[in-house]
């Protein structure tokens, strides 16, 4: 650190600066007249800077005893302002300002990020209560909370290890490509969800491509043989659904196996940028007769998300004996079944094997080149059967070329060779 930060007179003016800053904020929420707050700008700033002279001095006896005179002080205000506010966040606020302050005698930069923090949140009183009260649905609150327990409840009670006997499958692992999958369909979710629902198909198809790019497709395709005007806008969606689930594995493969990323760089941005300029050509010439309904659904499916986790597990074993008893080729074979059904369960299935020291990069990279463009070979029939001729066309040329960029990427990029 810093020597000039080390200086007591720094310190002591870091504490100062906490006290002032939550201050400010409660200042302008304590009113005036004979009703107003017992606690404001000065009370803040001299409790701060009491908590510094307190950590400084590190005797446990005068911090203790700081501490009471701020507690007092603290029960003091809340007694007066009890008829007008029965809430504590001054009290508890007078009293965190003093914590912060003797914090910043060991730990001055973490006190302040605290500070600062702390201040946002007083600040964004109105509106949180908002969003809390008004937009946040109780469905959205579950989900929040079942996000909270698997990432940082379950997560880190796994063991970081395989724990099969053929050293492919670990826990920790495994539940981390959950809480992603969970978290970026979330964003997604969110995303839609500020926007509105009605601010086109394209958004909702990039929404939906991270849980499912054939089923958005499917969905897309039952809006197309519904409202034919709405047929360009709905194949633009669908064609953008391939383009979020190619970023959703971009960012899992990022998880699992970086190096494997680094591999893939090449494929996945030409495979991307094509379909990413067909997208929007096609919403360009898309007509707005067939808006997104409201938004629907719900951030993340968890037995939905438990479901695929266990079928990467699945997958990945699968591989592994095929690689065992066939080599590398029962690896790719493996990858083009499972692709059919589902690209990202079989391209995290090599991913894992690679990522567990059981198989090669390049082989690996090759592995999830198959299984994407397997995949690609579902996406055109299910659009067109369901969607009709107009729509499957659109959406089938979408997906061959998303496949001549992956392969022309995979052909400069080395990967085809040999």
């Amino acid at each position: 650190m810093n020597a000039f930060l080390e200086q007591p007179e720094f310190k002591l003016l870091l504490a100062l600066g906490i006290g002032l800053l939550v201050g400010v904020e409660r200042e302008r929420s304590k009113g005036a007249g004979p009703t107003r707050g017992a606690a404001g700008l000065r009370t803040f700033a001299l409790i701060g800077l009491v908590g510094g002279v307190a950590g400084l001095f590190g005797q446990p006896l005068l911090t203790a005893v700081a501490g009471l005179f701020v507690a007092a002080a603290a029960v003091a205000s809340y007694r007066r302002s009890r008829p007008d506010d029965p809430g504590l966040t001054t009290e508890v606020a007078m009293f965190a300002t003093f914590l912060l302050g003797v914090m910043t005698a060991d730990r001055p930069q973490a006190a302040v990020a605290a500070g600062v923090v702390m201040a946002v949140l007083l600040a964004a009183r109105a509106p949180l209560q908002a969003l809390v009260r008004d937009v946040l649905t109780q469905r959205e609150l579950m989900d929040g909370l079942a996000f909270a327990i698997a990432a940082l409840v379950v997560l880190p009670l796994l063991p970081d290890r395989a724990v099969d006997p053929l050293g492919v499958l670990n826990p920790f692992a495994l539940w981390r490509l959950a809480v992603v999958m969970m978290g970026l369909s979330a964003l997604g979710y969110v995303a839609q969800r500020l926007a509105g629902g009605r601010r086109g198909l394209l958004l909702a198809g990039l929404a939906g491509g991270l849980v499912s790019s054939t089923a958005t497709i499917a969905g897309m395709a039952r809006r197309a043989r519904e409202t034919p005007a709405s047929t360009p806008a709905a194949a633009a969606a669908g064609a953008a659904s391939m383009l979020s689930s190619m970023a959703y594995l971009a960012v899992l493969l990022a998880t699992l196996r970086p190096p494997l990323l680094a591999a893939l760089l090449l494929p996945l941005l030409a495979g991307g940028g094509l379909i990413l300029l067909y997208s929007l050509v096609l919403a360009g010439r898309g007509s707005a007769a067939g808006p997104a309904d409201g938004v629907t659904g719900r951030a993340f499916d968890l037995p939905a998300t438990a479901f695929f986790v266990g079928l990467v597990a699945a997958c990945t074993l699968l591989s592994r004996l095929l690689e065992i008893w066939l080599g590398d080729r029962g690896v790719l074979a493996g990858a083009a079944a499972t692709g059919l059904a589902d690209a990202h369960a079989a391209a995290l299935s090599v991913t894992g094997l690679a990522a567990a020291g059981k198989l090669p990069d390049d082989v690996a990279a090759l592995g999830v080149l198959v299984a994407l463009v397997a995949n690609m070979l579902v996406k055109a029939p299910t659009a067109w059967a369901l969607g009709g001729t107009a729509y499957g066309v659109r959406v089938g040329f979408g997906a061959v070329l998303l496949s001549a960029g992956l392969i022309a990427g995979a052909a400069v990029a080395g990967l085809l060779a040999g």
